[in-house]
Formats: C-alpha cells, structure tokens, sequence
C-alpha cells in the first residue's frame, strides 16, 4: 500500500509517516504533481493556517490535482479544514470547496481556553468504514483553534463546550479534526482502516 503524504512546507509530515509506516504502508511525502495524482492514498495534513496552505497549494499547481483525485483522501487537523469552502482566517480564505460551510474561529471562553488543546472524547459515531473498531467515547488528541460547521458530512463529534465536528466524510474524502497519529488506539485503528478503505 502506497500513501502519499502532501508536503506543503508545514506540517506535520513526519509524525503521520512515521504513524503510517508503523502500520505497514509505504510512505512517500511529496509536493509532485504527478505522483500525487497517480496515488493509492492521499494524505493532506496540516498545522498552520489555511490561507497559507491554499497558497502553497495554488503555487505548487495542487489544487486541481487533489479537487480531481477519486481514490481515498483524508485530511488532518488543518486538512480536514481544508475540505470545506471557507475559513475566517486571516480576514478569510477560499479552500477546495468538498463541503459547503465556513470554518469559524472557536469561542473563547474562561474555563475552555483557545486554542482546544489536549485530550476529547468521540461521540455521535456515525457508521462508517473508516471508524470500524472505534468505540463512543474513546479519547483523541485535538490541537486547534479553528471549528468545521457542523453539516451532513459530520459522522463524529467532539464536545468543546459545544459539540464540535471531529470527522467528516464526503465521497472518497475524509477529515479528522484531531491527530490520529497522536491518538492513542482509537487513532491507529483509524489510520488502519483508511489504509483498508477499498479504491
């Protein structure tokens, strides 16, 4: 299995190969076009802001290579924000545009400091083959300060003083909110699945 991660020159790119490989995938981390294009798997992780991604994307001649792309993708922290048509960011970004919906800032508040860092249990588990194995409740690692708008592509949440989207899928496209390279067995189990997810 071949799985080719997105280098867009931030990010974090080694911890999600080195998560990856653990579970038998052949890795590769490249900002190549073509070898995107010609993927088994895709990765598009992200840490950063969104603004600056779309145009290292733009740059790198990626967009319409990963809008095009029918095989399974998934989207990290970051790249599940990716997924969606907006962020607010930065007085505000055009993203690839898979689900409608404008990413908005978390609100701050005195006993729920911003950004959302640390541990959060999965909830509202909707039943899809990438969370086979995963139980209600268990815990993944969210670090951001960004929230997706919750849509009929959510199928976990998070609750942050509110519910907060924690996957979502559209098609072939998938989004984790959280690191699932940072997640314990709950994240593993999921990394493997996207590895079994049928092409």
């Amino acid at each position: 299995m071949t799985v080719v991660i997105v280098h867009l020159g931030a990010g974090n790119t080694a911890s999600v190969q080195f998560a990856l490989e653990r579970l038998g995938a052949d890795v590769v981390v490249t900002s190549e076009a073509s070898v995107i294009a010609d993927a088994e798997r895709v990765v598009l992780p992200g840490v950063g802001a969104a603004g600056y991604a779309m145009e290292q994307m733009a740059a790198l001649g990626l967009v319409k290579v990963i809008k095009a792309f029918e095989r399974p993708l998934i989207g990290l922290c970051l790249g599940q924000q990716l997924l969606f048509a907006e962020s607010e960011e930065n007085g505000g970004a055009t993203m690839l545009g898979f689900i409608p919906g404008r990413v908005t800032r978390m609100p701050v508040r005195d006993d729920l400091p911003v950004p959302h860092m640390g541990w959060s249990q999965l909830r509202s588990l909707a039943d899809d083959p990438i969370l086979d194995g995963v139980k209600e409740g268990d815990y993944a690692y969210f670090v951001h300060s960004f929230v997706c708008p919750d849509t009929a592509s959510t199928i976990a949440c998070a609750d942050y003083g509110a519910e907060v989207p924690a996957m979502v899928r559209t098609g072939n496209r998938w989004g984790c909110q959280f690191h699932p390279e940072r997640s314990a067995k709950a994240g593993a189990r999921i990394l493997q699945n996207f590895l079994e997810l049928p092409a």
